[in-house]
């Protein structure tokens, strides 16, 4: 039976917490924003406002479980919450909304255990302990690894998932075990604040770019054409941004904190997680909202905004130039705004032709 729940809203609350984010980014920037007050719960907003709701969304309607739309309820509404300044009851609705969706990892784990649903089940729980970490009085910057690791895990899980279409490799499922490995250690590290953590977790970047390149089916689909290539060139030119993450990790152990730390950090969480949600939300908002999401060319627009945008913006890290650095973050807000608009044309022009499926 198929569990019917209002699914929009769900993305809408999350799409707040999205918006709110970028302006508080866009805050610690230097920018003159009025969000200047939400600048301390930027990562909290996006990494747990913003993509957990989506995903627990996502995982939800998959699980196909009424409890399990507690998760992005949970989520959505910790965002709220950070936003109207109830920090500690924003913190405990993340952490629950987590636990939910750790829960409902472990389901899918049981009823299919494969290894890419338990590898998105780690993810899963890098994620919860960084909420509990976080709700109990870590700072942002001591769980921004796992939280990290949350991410970068789920996404390896799809991919591997995946790679089921390509010829059998004997190779393939093992070779991912020490990447795996050395970003799990390297986020515990971080927490605990033990040895090279961040040259650690750096290392398990790069060889899961390795893996990725060699194992991922965008190598063969990018030579394809329409919607399956534009999806490719979303997740090779993200595994760019991934090495580049993995490339400057190690300077972050130092302290994190400083232009490498931001120039990292953005690496990772703009350059390679958006690449996979611009990537992945004409394959995957159909199936969370029953909606069609028609491709269209125009889609390439906000991908090389975000990724020019962000090598200014990383120039202007390493290279100490101010102005570089508030304009690419600037222009990093803009191609993510402008994707959400061009997406939600597209969804709005399909129903208009009679196109979307009753």
């Amino acid at each position: 039976m198929v569990v019917t729940m209002p699914r929009l809203p769900f993305l809408m609350l999350g799409a707040v917490s999205l918006l709110a984010g970028l302006a508080a980014g866009l805050a610690r920037l230097g920018w003159d924003l009025p969000s200047l007050a939400w600048a301390d719960i930027h990562g909290p907003l996006m990494v747990c406002g913003f993509f957990g709701t989506v995903i627990g969304l996502e995982r939800a309607v998959a699980l196909n479980r009424s409890w399990g739309f507690a998760a992005p309820a949970a989520t959505a509404g910790g965002g709220i919450a950070l936003l109207a300044g109830w920090t500690l009851q924003g913190a405990a609705l993340l952490t629950m909304g987590s636990l939910i969706f750790l829960a409902m990892a472990v389901q899918v784990a049981r009823r299919q255990p494969e290894p890419f649903t338990r590898l998105m089940a780690l993810g899963a729980l890098c994620w919860a302990l960084g909420n509990a970490l976080w709700l109990t009085g870590a700072s942002v910057a001591q769980v921004v690894a796992p939280w990290a690791a949350f991410l970068v895990l789920t996404i390896a899980g799809e991919r591997l998932e995946l790679s089921r279409f390509l010829p059998p490799s004997k190779w393939r499922q093992p070779a991912l075990a020490v990447p795996l490995l050395l970003i799990g250690i390297g986020a515990a590290q971080s927490v605990i604040a033990v040895g090279p953590a961040w040259t650690v977790l750096g290392m398990g970047l790069l060889l899961l770019v390795a893996w990725s390149l060699w194992h991922d089916v965008a190598r063969r689909t990018i030579r394809q054409s329409g919607l399956t290539r534009y999806v490719a060139v979303c997740l090779l030119s993200g595994y760019v941004w991934l090495a580049v993450a993995g490339l400057l990790m190690p300077a972050l152990d130092g302290g994190p904190a400083g232009p490498a730390y931001d120039a990292a950090l953005h690496a990772l969480f703009v350059g390679f997680v958006f690449s996979m949600v611009f990537g992945h939300a004409p394959v995957i908002l159909p199936a969370v909202l029953g909606l069609r999401l028609p491709y269209h060319p125009m889609f390439y627009a906000p991908l090389a905004v975000l990724h020019l945008s962000l090598a200014l913006r990383l120039a202007g890290d390493l290279l100490d130039l101010p102005l570089s650095r508030q304009w690419g973050g600037l222009l990093n807000a803009i191609a993510i705004v402008v994707f959400i608009v061009l997406t939600a044309r597209r969804v709005i022009g399909a129903a208009k032709r009679g196109k979307i499926p009753a």
